[in-house]
């Protein structure tokens, strides 16, 4: 069976989906169409137009199935490749747009909803990465219908609801049989009662992943005297907050690692070398760095928001304090304490997150696949 796999802003999760699903499912033939995860009005925009002219050809070769990422105009790319329009599609959502957090420097535009919108009309099955992406973007469609002036058709939630269901991006067999071939960290001394904890901080270093808070974070461990250290990794863009510069600076003396890991062996290795990983986040649909930390021993210090109430429980969550970054910081600050002093004390318990191995998740994925293409017969 053929499949023709698009994602169209191939950001890093993004890519770790599509290389798992090529590489577990070999028994289909797959076709992946690829667009840089940069330019992001642009190129949720102007996918289908790029595609549709660039690749006309291997888009009118025949398959069985599409499988998209929500990033891809799919009704728009099913008008200009007219054979697509027979094609059974899959919708996957890693984020939805109706929640994504503003910066204040964006065009206000409610576009990129209406394109989620109506891609997910358009497929013949959408699938979501979490619970809470799911229900945000039902929520999300149901609020901006509600705003519509007129000739608006009812029944659409309900339509959506019914080819809906919550599907997770599988975690790595590497996550769970990793080991050190270099140990890229100072010396580990476990035993010893006066060693640091060990943190670790891995995002995009981008605003909706929290660098103000991180900092807030470090300057409460500052002032309590925590013995700690940090690794600060992640991607940077061409916009990346001024903030990281102001921590790189101020707080060199407590950094490990301060940027992108320079192989997915050396990321994984600053994962397991680390005690506790901390999550600032005010944008998670999934939180994949999280539950790959938590795989490979890392104990999750995380916001009370987004993803993260539905795959942890309260031991692991400290509270949401909306705008008072500082409040939260010394929230965080005693959630660390508190795990840090479980794990002197050999009392941590380390969340299980098993079912999101691959060997849990493929059959999963396979049998939706199967069971659209049979649909679509």
């Amino acid at each position: 069976m053929k499949v023709l796999l698009l994602s169209a802003y191939d950001a890093e999760s993004h890519q770790h989906w599509r290389k798992v699903l090529v590489k577990e499912l070999p028994n289909f033939e797959w076709t992946v169409l690829t667009l840089p995860g940069r330019y992001f009005s642009w190129r949720i925009r102007g996918n289908s137009l790029s595609w549709a002219f660039d690749k006309r050809e291997v888009l009118e070769q025949p398959y069985d199935l599409i499988i998209a990422t929500s990033m891809t105009d799919l009704s728009a790319l099913r008008g200009f490749v007219p054979s697509l329009a027979t094609t059974p599609a899959i919708l996957y959502f890693h984020e939805n747009q109706f929640v994504y957090p503003t910066s204040g420097k964006e065009f206000k535009s409610v576009e990129p909803c209406i394109l989620n919108l109506y891609g997910a009309v358009s497929a013949d099955k959408v699938l979501f990465n979490s619970r809470f992406n799911q229900d945000s973007f039902l929520q999300g469609c149901k609020t901006l219908l509600d705003k519509l002036p007129d000739q608006v058709p009812k029944g659409v939630i309900e339509h959506l609801k019914s080819k809906s269901s919550v599907l997770p991006v599988p975690l790595s067999d590497d996550c769970f049989t990793h080991t050190l071939d270099n140990q890229v960290c100072w010396q580990q001394c476990d035993q010893a009662e006066d060693r640091p904890v060990r943190i670790v901080w891995a995002a995009r270093w981008e605003y909706d992943k929290g660098p103000d808070r991180l900092l807030a974070i470090l300057e409460v461990l500052e002032r309590s005297g925590t013995n700690y250290r940090i690794s600060i990794l992640g991607q940077k863009f061409r916009g990346t907050p001024e903030t990281f510069t102001t921590i790189g600076a101020t707080y060199s003396h407590r950094i490990d690692q301060f940027g992108y890991a320079e192989s997915r062996g050396e990321y994984l290795s600053w994962l397991k070398s680390a005690d506790i990983f901390l999550s600032t986040a005010t944008h998670e649909f999934q939180g994949l760095s999280v539950l790959e930390a938590v795989a490979l021993g890392c104990i999750p210090v995380l916001p009370e928001r987004q993803v993260y109430p539905d795959l942890f429980a309260e031991e692991y969550l400290y509270p949401d304090c909306g705008e008072n970054c500082s409040l939260e910081a010394e929230k965080a600050v005693d959630m660390i304490q508190k795990q840090w002093n479980a794990l002197q004390s050999g009392v941590a318990v380390l969340p299980n997150v098993g079912h999101f191995q691959s060997e849990q998740l493929i059959p999963q994925y396979e049998h939706v696949i199967s069971a659209v293409i049979q649909k679509g017969r």
